[in-house]
């Protein structure tokens, strides 16, 4: 880039959502205390959010810390979701810059490196751009891909596609986030919508070592959605669409029927009417469903419950969580 800004990197903090992780736990501690030297004289924090684990994973935690100073652990009172770890991860942290990855070890190490580097070249996010995704079935890369081109398409900012949570961001854009109240998180999205200047690190993502995916179907499902009404009401447009072209066909239906009827001819065609009443009910209950899910949205957001409670910190000061 043209751009002659260099950004200073005298703290690096990590951000790892920690969640039933206690067979994974110790090989990331093995992987990091192996490669954090790599960073040489740059300072390190790690902040690891025990997001209600029913395991022995805040255990694990609690001994790492204790152990090392530069690990801060802060733990929720139950299970508020990824999304809600990530954002108190970014409240805790300090640094000049800060790294958002998984705790499953699946996206590699080495390619912060190249994150920091282009942190330095002046960029406020480098995002992690999946090249290869080892270990996946082919129902998950083709929903993947799908889903990205689909929110690429309803919403009107340029969201990078093939890419999760594994980024680099400056501290000027985690301010500028920490300072949005939105409760129903979508945050890849809203890094591309706070317009900072970033920029894509292509890797290939390693196939799952330890543990479970804590992200089924279900749960995939779930944050799609999330995804695209929070960033877009095209959902609610097309529901629109929808409504025209039925009452359109009804129009016509109805200009059939009783040109039939001036003709003399019998108006036949009582399945034809209920399906059509069926259609047209089942249009009306989907529009009414999706409207509904944003005047829930509306709801949550209104209530302005926090995003999550912390029960413990350890290594670091206990926070204000969102009012």
């Amino acid at each position: 880039m043209n751009d002659t800004t260099i950004n200073q990197l005298s703290l690096l903090s990590f951000i790892f959502p920690v969640y039933n992780e206690e067979d994974t736990l110790p090989h990331l501690r093995a992987a990091l205390e192996a490669w954090l030297p790599a960073l040489g004289e740059t300072a390190v924090e790690i902040v690891l959010v025990n997001d209600g684990s029913a395991d022995n994973s805040l255990a694990y935690l609690q001994q790492w810390a204790k152990a090392d100073q530069r690990i801060k652990v802060v733990s929720f009172s139950r299970n508020f979701g990824h999304q809600a770890a990530v954002a108190a991860g970014l409240r805790y942290a300090k640094g000049d810059a800060v790294v958002i990855m998984d705790a499953d070890l699946q996206d590699p190490l080495d390619v912060v490196l190249e994150m920091v580097q282009r942190y330095k070249e002046g960029y406020d996010i480098a995002y992690g751009k999946r090249t290869q995704r080892e270990g996946e079935t082919p129902f998950k890369l083709a929903s993947a891909w799908l889903f990205y081109r689909i929110m690429r398409w309803s919403i009107a900012i340029d969201m990078p596609a093939d890419t999760g949570d594994f980024r680099l961001v400056s501290r000027r854009c985690v301010d500028a986030v920490n300072a949005m109240p939105e409760r129903q998180l979508f945050l890849r999205g809203l890094f591309a919508w706070s317009g900072f200047k970033q920029v894509a690190v292509s890797y290939s993502r390693n196939a799952r070592q330890y543990g479970e995916t804590k992200y089924p179907l279900s749960k995939m499902l779930a944050f799609a959605w999330r995804g695209i009404t929070s960033f877009s009401v095209m959902p609610m447009r097309m529901v629109s669409v929808l409504g025209v072209v039925s009452a359109m066909g009804g129009f016509f239906a109805a200009l059939w029927a009783f040109g039939s009827l001036l003709l003399g001819h019998a108006v036949q065609g009582w399945t034809s009417l209920m399906c059509l009443q069926a259609f047209l009910g089942g249009i009306i209950l989907l529009s009414l469903g999706i409207i509904g899910e944003y005047i829930g949205k509306i709801y949550e957001e209104v209530k302005a419950r926090p995003l999550y409670i912390v029960e413990q910190c350890i290594n670091c000061s206990l926070e204000k969580t969102l009012p």
